[in-house]
């Protein structure tokens, strides 16, 4: 059934705990939303773009800020443009928002950059996320030993040499794969954090259902953290925030829990669907949000 009750769906405590600078946050499937902030990935001729290009970390610096002020548990940080070096960039971007924010980082780099990355967690604090890992065999040949000998957590996404099938059992199939591989090599289950994948609504009416199911098929059978650029399935639609917002309450009532998001445009919607799921006792977090917003 579409949109079960997520909290009666995760198979045992497959809590994970991730650490920044000096935060520690685990984070309970069952228990409420965590927010991944989004900002710190350049699009072309950005001003993020040209200040990472010139190694000017003073503007990443308040974007980090301002997330973690305005809601965000974990920070991700992709550095990925063509104007700009990722293995020399990634490591001091690193280097950069943890001096100025406590939280767990997101490393969000292609797989193919195994060098950024290894060099981003020889100086990144705590326990982070290493975004992503695929199930082809390339991508799980590189990144999950990094997962183990660095002890990080890790974004699988349900994607395989063959792209992202259409087929949520697919998908489900290739999650599998993935979070078995991991437990083969000694990284522990709920290490892994699934991303079922968005797909543009626009170019595929079937899109948003897809990745609802997805999202239910995995944390029915695996349990594990749900992770998901919402972002994705307004692209080249008009009212992205509204398409954005309304589609994630879906999600997070499929069971989504690890949302990489903008949270100055989504935190109230992810506030209202906590305290609509029965997450948030006696509303105090959205009455706290809502006296200082």
């Amino acid at each position: 059934m579409l949109y079960a009750n997520c909290q009666s769906i995760v198979m045992g405590p497959m809590k994970t705990t991730l650490e920044g600078s000096s935060t520690t946050v685990t984070i309970d499937p069952a228990e409420r939303v965590y927010i991944i902030g989004e900002r710190i990935n350049p699009s072309p001729d950005s001003k993020l773009a040209r200040s990472l290009a010139d190694g000017d970390m003073a503007y990443v610096q308040d974007l980090a800020r301002d997330q973690v002020e305005n809601g965000a548990d974990l920070i991700d940080i992709n550095v990925d443009e063509e104007t700009i070096d990722t293995r020399e960039i990634l490591p001091k971007t690193v280097e950069a928002v943890s001096a100025v924010v406590d939280v767990p980082l997101v490393l969000d780099t292609n797989y193919e950059n195994v060098e950024a990355i290894e060099a981003a967690l020889k100086i990144c604090p705590g326990k982070p996320v290493i975004n992503s890992v695929s199930g082809e065999r390339d991508s799980l040949d590189r990144i999950l030993p990094l997962v183990r000998e660095y002890d990080t957590a890790v974004i699988g996404l349900t994607m395989d040499a063959d792209g992202i099938p259409d087929d949520p059992e697919a998908r489900l199939s290739i999650a599998r794969d993935i979070v078995e591989t991991a437990e083969d090599l000694g990284i522990p289950r709920q290490d892994v954090i699934f991303d079922p994948l968005a797909l543009p609504a626009a170019s595929n009416p079937d899109a948003g259902l897809a990745t609802l199911r997805s999202i239910e098929l995995i944390r029915e059978e695996l349990g594990n953290s749900i992770s998901l650029g919402v972002s994705n399935i307004s692209y080249e639609l008009p009212r992205r925030v509204e398409i954005n917002n309304l589609f994630l309450a879906m999600a997070i009532r499929a069971g989504l829990n690890m949302p990489i998001v903008d949270p100055v445009k989504t935190r109230q919607a992810i506030l209202i669907s906590d305290l609509l799921l029965g997450r948030d006792e006696y509303a105090r977090r959205f009455l706290t949000f809502h006296r200082e917003s």
